[in-house]
């Protein structure tokens, strides 16, 4: 295998992409050993013989986690009734275990840039952090208000959209240059590979993966039908933008504050004006 770190130019960027997609293809993917443990977690989780005391001491044994959990629980988008939780049983009570799943891979996700070294990094992976939280937060409103799909699955999806961007920040000081070029060279010769890639071991499940492919597709119908229409729709109205690229033709944000459409008795406008307030606390429960 070429050593990439010693050149510079746009062909062995190109090369280093198609490198990095050829591993995951294989599923050779490096994570970091806090991902793996984390991997273990989300499939002992997984079980159907998992009770909620066990899951409880699972989630306790990871504090991030644990207090991430907690956050969640007490946060508008879920706590209807106003009374605050304190510990993690109650916790899980209140969200269920499929919300516990995506709040697992939003550790998993955070910890994938962990080991990145170089400043300029660190600030491209917490703003795309910040995106995918306010991504993850608006689609599970859209999906409860709008296009009546499972609120937790769109929760998790947009938590995963970008997984293969932070994979790619991972390696990046592997690469020197990786990401200096034009961000269509990402579009097209490492976003769909690399990330499909990623998804996959990470037992990303089906819809979840048919849901980010037609996002990477860009089609869209308004008013939105599906999870794949619930993801684009969160991913145009985030207020962060993703700093790995901005597709050609994608909504810009000013055109982006335009989009409204009827729904029911009211608007697209009138429901994420409503629920501000649940997009504003489950997004600094997730950061």
């Amino acid at each position: 295998m070429p050593d990439f770190r010693a050149y510079n130019f746009p062909m062995d960027r190109l090369d280093a992409f198609k490198t990095i997609a050829a591993q995951a293809a294989r599923g050779d993917l490096a994570f970091p050993t806090n991902v793996d443990a984390s991997l273990k977690l989300q499939r002992a989780l997984n079980d159907p013989n998992c009770s909620l005391d066990a899951a409880a001491r699972l989630v306790q044994a990871e504090p991030l986690l644990a207090a991430r959990t907690v956050s969640i629980a007490n946060s508008v988008a879920y706590n209807r009734s106003g009374m605050e939780i304190t510990n993690v049983k109650s916790a899980l009570q209140r969200l269920g275990f499929r919300t516990l799943g995506a709040l697992v891979a939003a550790v998993i996700v955070r910890q994938l840039d962990s080991k990145i070294a170089s400043p300029a990094l660190r600030t491209k992976a917490e703003q795309l952090w910040q995106h995918s939280a306010h991504v993850a937060a608006l689609a599970q409103v859209i999906a409860r208000r709008v296009t009546k799909v499972d609120p937790d699955t769109a929760l998790f999806a947009g938590i995963v959209h970008e997984v293969g961007g932070f994979y790619v920040l991972s390696k990046a000081d592997e690469y020197p240059g990786l990401l200096d070029g034009e961000p269509e060279e990402w579009i097209e010769h490492g976003e769909v590979d690399i990330g499909r890639g990623v998804l996959l071991k990470l037992g990303v499940p089906a819809p979840v993966m048919e849901a980010i492919e037609a996002m990477w597709e860009g089609m869209r119908a308004l008013p939105p039908e599906n999870l794949g229409d619930t993801l684009l729709l969160a991913n145009d109205l985030a207020p962060v933008l993703s700093p790995m690229h901005t597709r050609a033709g994608a909504t810009t944000p000013p055109a982006a504050a335009t989009i409204d459409f009827a729904i029911g008795d009211g608007t697209l406008a009138s429901i994420l004006e409503e629920s501000a307030d649940e997009v504003r606390t489950l997004t600094a429960a997730l950061l």
